[in-house]
């Protein structure tokens, strides 16, 4: 029998098998969780040891691997990466030091878009206050209030669709005036660093210079392409000199007319409708003067005592009780009123006082009604009320015609110098003469004011400064050679202009004459003076119009303005407008001198042009017709 073998154990397991057969069971298993993206991050962010050469050599190489479509798909995940406010990560002092340098107000207007931050900083007021220094957009803060409008002047036929204008605005701008731009104003994170920094509140009743910004900025482009014409009136001439326009005063309210016709005509400045006609002067109306309402009282505490009560003339139909006014005149002239005096921060004793108007306007005392001031040919001085339309005083006293007529800011104290030689002082709140100021040899043919002293020129080829409160005369300025028609006064200097064709600079503390300037041809007829930039405008019977640099007393531009006399010259940080009897109304760039259009079709002749706050009035002759134009170039928002 075969012998059966021994059974062979079975082999071990080798170690290189039982791996390799591991790993490919882990492999599988792992297959549905693996992420390349993580591997390649893993790698790129081992390759920081190596450097960043490296690091961009590796995305170079990734790039160069992409093709058009996945680059385009990098480059928009990109770039939303790159961006970063800087704005919003500045402190905001620094953010609006660097806002600062923008000069465009719609760059500003537009960057307000981009978010609630860089909105919030643009609303701030200091910047915008930057921005009117840069467009020479001045404010008064100290005398800076809302604008308000007396309806009881305006008619219900005024008030009819498509009178009032539309300008278009820009869209950028209109971001602005949106009333949610408020609401986000006063809920930012930079209010409460806009009171720390100014240490004021939200609620003080302080000016705004954005709002201010706007308005301006609003009027100079309206200015530049057109306003709108509110009316024209158009008056026939009875006689050759009856229809002559001798003098104007303009507000933002109203305009007064003076007429050689003995008339005063009051036109609203908003809706250009003639609301009263003033009527009682016996001949021709050569200077009137308008007294806003409302304002301070800047009276000295004791008056002085007046020369003689029996110069005020009470009209029989105004009753009169002991010798005082009807109570309704009473009220409107505010003597029955408590005195609003000036708070004692916003006092300015120290400074020479606030300079007249050249529109003939004047800031009230504290009176709830305007109060128009006329004078003329009847030697008489009259005082309005103008929302009665009554006049309240006759003062008499001069013996000649009243040639011009002024009255004081925040005092009810008028001025008027005569063909008599005198000027007088008048209380057109009691409707008494004060005193007679003589000194002139011949008739004073012009004034100007501000603060309490008063320069009159006049026909003895001399000036004179009085103090209107003790009626001294402070200086006499000779010089001229021949008689002077003009004058102008800013508390520093004094400007004078005659029918020797030279303007003189003077000094109003010493009365010494400290240029001469020349360049006209004929009578200078016309002078403004600016005391915050130093310039000077004048105009003259040659048609010429030059300013001058008080700073160093040279001529600026040397204009020909007309072929005939400058009869109105006025002019502000932006525009020059002069009207002469070549029948053309004029306007040009003030720093350069360069023209900008006529803001009026050509006439006969133009007697009074006057511009302030957004309005133009234009007195000319048109067709043998007395022609009164009212523009407007104020935004729609304050017609409404």
């Amino acid at each position: 029998m075969p012998a059966a073998s021994p059974p062979t154990p079975a082999p071990s397991p080798g170690p290189t098998s039982s791996l390799f057969t591991d790993t490919i069971h882990l492999s599988r298993a792992h297959l549905t969780s693996y992420d390349p993206a993580n591997l390649s991050r893993i790698e790129f962010a081992n390759l920081i040891a190596l450097g960043p050469a490296s690091r961009k050599r590796y995305l170079l190489s990734l790039l160069n691997d992409c093709t058009p479509t996945e680059l385009l798909f990098i480059s928009q995940t990109v770039a939303p990466m790159l961006r970063r406010d800087f704005l919003a990560e500045l402190p905001p002092e620094i953010a609006l030091h660097i806002l600062s340098f923008v000069e465009d107000p719609k760059t500003l207007a537009r960057a307000s878009q981009v978010s609630k931050r860089w909105h919030d900083l643009v609303q701030d007021e200091w910047l915008w206050k930057s921005m009117c220094g840069t467009y020479r957009f001045n404010m008064d803060t100290d005398n800076a209030e809302e604008i308000e409008y007396d309806d009881e002047l305006v008619e219900e036929s005024s008030r009819e669709p498509g009178l009032f204008p539309t300008y278009p605005m820009d869209p950028v701008l209109q971001a602005l005036t949106a009333e949610e731009s408020l609401k986000r104003q006063e809920q930012s994170p930079l209010s409460s660093w806009r009171r720390t920094f100014s240490g004021k509140s939200v609620d003080d009743a302080s000016p705004s210079y954005r709002k201010h910004f706007q308005h301006s900025y609003v009027i100079m482009s309206n200015m530049r392409r057109g306003g709108y014409l509110l009316r024209s009136h158009r008056m026939p001439i009875a006689t050759p000199d009856g229809g002559v326009v001798t003098s104007v005063a303009l507000d933002s309210d109203r305009v007064v007319v003076g007429c050689a016709n003995s008339k005063v005509h009051i036109y609203s400045a908003n809706t250009g409708v003639l609301c009263r006609t003033l009527t009682g002067h016996d001949q021709g109306v050569w200077a009137v003067h308008l007294v806003s309402r409302g304002g301070y009282c800047d009276e000295p505490e004791s008056d002085t005592k007046a020369l003689g009560d029996q110069s005020a003339v009470p009209l029989s139909r105004s009753p009169v009780t002991n010798g005082c006014i009807h109570m309704k005149y009473r009220r409107a002239l505010g003597l029955d009123m408590p005195k609003k005096r000036r708070p004692r921060t916003a006092q300015r004793s120290e400074t020479p006082g606030k300079p007249s108007d050249l529109c003939c306007t004047s800031e009230g005392w504290g009176q709830p009604n305007p109060i128009v001031v006329s004078a003329g040919c009847d030697k008489s001085l009259r005082i309005w009320d103008v929302v009665s339309g009554h006049c309240v005083y006759i003062l008499r006293g001069h013996t000649a015609t009243i040639r011009c007529a002024r009255v004081l800011h925040n005092r009810p104290v008028a001025v008027t110098g005569s063909r008599d030689t005198t000027v007088r002082v008048w209380d057109i709140q009691k409707g008494r003469m004060l005193r007679i100021l003589q000194g002139h040899s011949n008739s004073v043919r012009c004034l100007d004011v501000c603060g309490n002293r008063v320069v009159s020129g006049s026909y003895d080829a001399s000036c004179r400064i009085w103090n209107v409160d003790t009626g001294e005369c402070l200086h006499v300025l000779a010089g001229h050679e021949q008689e002077i028609y003009s004058v102008a006064f800013d508390g520093v200097r004094v400007v004078s202009g005659g029918m020797d064709t030279t303007v003189r600079v003077w000094d109003a503390m010493t009365g010494q004459c400290t240029a001469l300037l020349q360049g006209h041809t004929a009578l200078v007829c016309q002078l403004q003076l600016c005391p915050t930039t130093g310039l000077l405008a004048t105009g003259g019977s040659d048609g010429r119009v030059i300013t001058f640099d008080l700073h160093n007393y040279t001529s600026l531009q040397r204009i020909s303005a007309h072929d005939s006399s400058v009869t109105s010259l006025q002019f502000d940080s932006n525009f020059l407008i002069t009207g002469g009897n070549d029948g053309r109304v004029r306007m040009y760039e003030t720093q350069s001198g360069m023209p900008v259009r006529d803001l009026s079709e050509r006439c006969d002749s133009v007697w009074k042009v006057a511009c302030k706050g957004g309005t133009c009035a234009i007195m000319c002759k048109r067709s043998g017709k007395m022609v009164i134009e009212i523009w407007t170039f104020r935004p729609r928002t304050l017609h409404l």
